[in-house]
């Protein structure tokens, strides 16, 4: 047997027991495996719905052009029916998505515009207005509206929903989903409610969003709205797609325990999962008291983490953030095992002779140069003997006639393996700015001391 088209091999993904972070657990708890969509990502099934329905009542013509504000895996969805069916795809997305995911949009032929995150929905530089705009003026264009387009969560009531269902034998008590545009947890929140109104639905929100409050109170409170790192999850406005009547409750999670959780899924259950993933099983282990012993949890893992390798999986962008403990040592722990040392800097407007002299005298093979007390370059020793080499005259000349670029700047955070990656022939040390807004500099010989103490 054979498949037509890429398109055909979406849905039917299959239902995997977690046994190591859930072993506390005392339901059984089933993931909902999307990455094996062609997409790798859930948003293949509504992408696909949204452009059938489009075409079949017209807003979607031959030869058209789909327009979508998308975080990059409905994009992907739309991308990759596009390539098939012959449409062109312009997406405008937010500068918090990660670069891996605007790369794999961009690898389908379809065009990506960044728009930044911290507006307002209505700011004509959002990602919303920045889409809604461009339906406006691209002849033949359509705009799928993820969001409050109802073929979102119907995707979901006419696949995802039955398969989970047929999956579990009808035995699932709880549905647990990441809530990002509505479409999954209301889509199959609603069909499986209809087969068993007491399965429990409950939603996974981020300290960011309105979901939570709105569910509870019936307020949308502005106040609640502020920026957040997880992605996949969380809005500032109500999407038309999430039923707050089939979602029973939220929970919100905190960036820092969706990232960690992330990585825990790859490390404990080998299942190479997205940020929204590690989110959705944070906030189910935030509620486990409330699971029994004969439960069927099923948690959807909407994507893969390929699209996170620059962020949840990275453990410098996670100590950058505070996100991970010093397990490893970093440029903090490098100053702290080291005696405390003044650094030595120079002016540019000083002479070549006068760094020789400095240089000698110090015995230090590199040294920052300065301008009006900012560091604006380096000069080291092979950099003085090159240059006089050449031109001997250079001597009673200015260093920033010789002078090279300035040693890199890092974070107190950034990790050993880092730093010694930046640390090579053509550049010696690296700069940081110490906790009291002293510059410092460490060298190999500090990495090394460091490893050694």
């Amino acid at each position: 047997m054979w498949y037509n088209n890429i398109l055909e091999t979406i849905g039917n993904t299959p239902l995997v027991r977690l046994n190591a972070i859930t072993k506390d657990v005392k339901a059984t708890v089933l993931a909902k495996i999307e990455t094996t969509n062609p997409g790798n990502s859930i948003k293949d099934r509504m992408a696909v719905k949204m452009i059938e329905d489009a075409e079949r009542d017209g807003r979607l013509k031959p030869g058209g052009t789909i327009i979508e504000g998308t975080s990059g895996n409905t994009g992907m969805g739309l991308a990759i029916a596009a390539v098939i069916k012959g449409y062109r795809c312009i997406f405008t997305t937010t500068d918090k998505q990660s670069k891996e995911k605007v790369d794999a949009l961009r690898a389908f032929g379809a065009e990506v515009i960044v728009c930044p995150t911290n507006v307002d929905p209505e700011d004509p530089r959002s990602y919303y207005s920045v889409s809604t705009r461009l339906e406006r003026e691209v002849p033949n264009s359509w705009k799928p509206n993820q969001y409050d387009n109802l073929s979102n969560s119907k995707a979901h009531y006419e696949q995802t929903g039955p398969e989970i269902w047929e999956q579990t034998e009808g035995k699932i008590t709880h549905l647990v989903v990441g809530v990002g545009t509505g479409g999954t947890i209301s889509g199959a929140g609603k069909y499986l409610k209809e087969k068993n109104p007491n399965i429990k639905v409950w939603g996974i929100d981020t300290y960011g969003s309105v979901f939570k409050k709105y569910k509870e109170t019936g307020e949308f409170d502005k106040n609640e709205i502020y920026p957040y790192i997880t992605e996949g999850i969380g809005e500032d406005f109500l999407p038309k797609n999430v039923d707050f009547d089939v979602i029973d409750r939220f929970e919100k999670v905190t960036d820092k325990d969706a990232a960690l959780m992330t990585r825990e899924i790859a490390r404990k259950e080998g299942i190479f999962a997205g940020n929204s993933a590690g989110s959705a099983l944070a906030g189910l282990m935030q509620l486990k008291g409330e699971l029994k012993e004969g439960d069927i949890v099923v948690i959807i893992f909407h994507d893969h983490g390929s699209r996170y390798m620059g962020k949840m999986y990275n453990e410098d962008w996670l100590r950058e953030r505070g996100f991970l403990a010093d397990e490893k040592l970093t440029a903090k722990s490098i100053l702290s095992r080291r005696d405390r040392q003044d650094i030595i800097t120079i002016d540019c407007e000083k002479s070549v002779l006068e760094a020789i002299n400095t240089i000698k005298s110090l015995n230090i093979s590199q040294i920052p140069v300065t301008q009006q007390g900012m560091i604006i370059g380096k000069l080291t020793e092979s950099d003085i003997l090159n240059s006089v080499l050449e031109n001997p005259g250079l001597k009673s000349g200015s260093i920033k006639e010789i002078m090279t670029a300035s040693f890199p700047f890092i974070d107190l955070n950034t990790s050993i393996d880092k730093i010694s990656s930046i640390i090579n022939k053509d550049n010696m040390a690296v700069l940081v700015e110490d906790e009291a807004g002293k510059i410092e500099i460490i060298t190999q010989y500090d990495i090394i001391n460091a490893i050694s103490a």
